[in-house]
């Protein structure tokens, strides 16, 4: 199987924050930017192994700034590793100023799917080659953070997590 990178599932969605999209203060709904996230996500997945694609987990997400109505917001995703059959995708969220231009990065999150076939059942996909710098921080976290969600589902011993226990020695 060919290793692809990241750039290759890249997935950049642009889109306008409604009013209908808000909540009380005129900001854009936390579920209606998650909703635009785990799409992005899904898309960059689907491109990464070319198979049906599963929202696994939602891993992180972080929202440092409100997403006023009328924004421009763009969503960056892209898978950051490849296991066995399930990728890990870092979103980054953009918003756009209406007069300047200027992009202010706003959120960001790390959501994993899961490649399967037509009955459900997990498969194989290809393994990535990260180039930027950027992106090798983001593939080598990939693993520390599978492993620690692994130790804390109770599905890896602590003392197996050898990527973790390199961060404390």
């Amino acid at each position: 199987m060919e290793t692809k990178t990241p750039k290759d599932s890249l997935t950049v969605l642009t889109d306008l924050v409604l009013p209908g999209e808000t909540n009380y203060l005129d900001n854009l709904f936390g579920g209606e930017l998650l909703a635009r996230m785990d799409r992005a996500c899904s898309i960059a997945a689907r491109r990464h192994s070319r198979r049906i694609v599963v929202t696994a987990s939602v891993n992180h997400v972080a929202f440092n700034k409100s997403v006023p109505v009328g924004s421009v917001v763009t969503i960056e995703a892209k898978v950051s590793r490849a296991f066995k059959s399930s990728m890990e995708i870092y979103v980054d969220v953009w918003i756009e100023d209406r007069q300047s231009g200027q992009r202010t990065k706003v959120n960001e999150g790390i959501y994993t799917f899961v490649a399967v076939d037509e009955t459900g059942k997990p498969v194989q996909i290809p393994q990535i080659v990260p180039e930027t710098d950027l992106e090798k921080e983001r593939f080598d976290g990939a693993l520390r953070r599978k492993q620690l969600s692994l130790v804390l589902a109770g599905k890896l011993k602590p003392t197996e997590a050898t990527e973790l226990k390199a961060l404390f020695n």
